[in-house]
């Protein structure tokens, strides 16, 4: 297993839509290997793909409380979303340390496929929700601060871009 490199928001990779995966075979389970280490080392709840510059349909989870419980979303498609939304603080590992609020449906049904490539549906609630839709984003290129107002996301932008070249300069 490898830890890969997170792109950083505005990394314009970060808006490529992902591809299916044609067919889930040892290339795809060690990317999902490698995408669960880079997860829990990097003390997240959530990653796709498209966060490590490979733009296919990929995304590891883990919201349990010991960090124990790691699914495995291959191809997913959201199949039902309630009609209750739910307004809940985000965070993103391309985005480090920025957390706001983002609306979204309270819960949600997402057919995928497993590790193994054996489909299966998941009924996601509080957390869970919340990070399947965040990450299911990222997939169709889309990072959590675009729900935010343009001014924020601009302030960001600029924080984001300047601790950047401070790390460039760093080196």
């Amino acid at each position: 297993m490898a830890l890969l490199s997170i792109l950083r928001y505005p990394d314009p990779r970060l808006h490529t839509v992902a591809r299916a995966v044609a067919q889930v075979d040892e290339r795809i389970r060690r990317l999902v290997d490698d995408m669960l280490q880079t997860m829990y080392g990097s003390d997240g709840v959530g990653l796709a793909a498209t966060q490590v510059d490979v733009h296919e349909r990929v995304i590891v989870m883990d919201t349990s409380e010991q960090h124990d419980q790691p699914l495995v979303l291959i191809n997913p498609e959201i199949t039902w979303r309630s009609a209750e939304m739910a307004l809940n603080e985000e965070g993103c590992l391309s985005v480090p340390q920025v957390y706001d609020r983002v609306e979204r449906h309270a819960s949600v049904i997402v057919r995928a496929l497993d590790r193994a490539g054996r489909a299966f549906e998941l009924d996601a609630q509080g957390l869970t929700a919340v990070c399947v839709q965040h990450e299911m984003d990222h997939l169709l290129g889309h990072v959590f601060v675009e729900y935010l107002s343009p001014l924020k996301r601009d302030r960001i932008r600029t924080r984001m871009l300047k601790k950047a070249r401070e790390e460039l300069r760093a080196r």
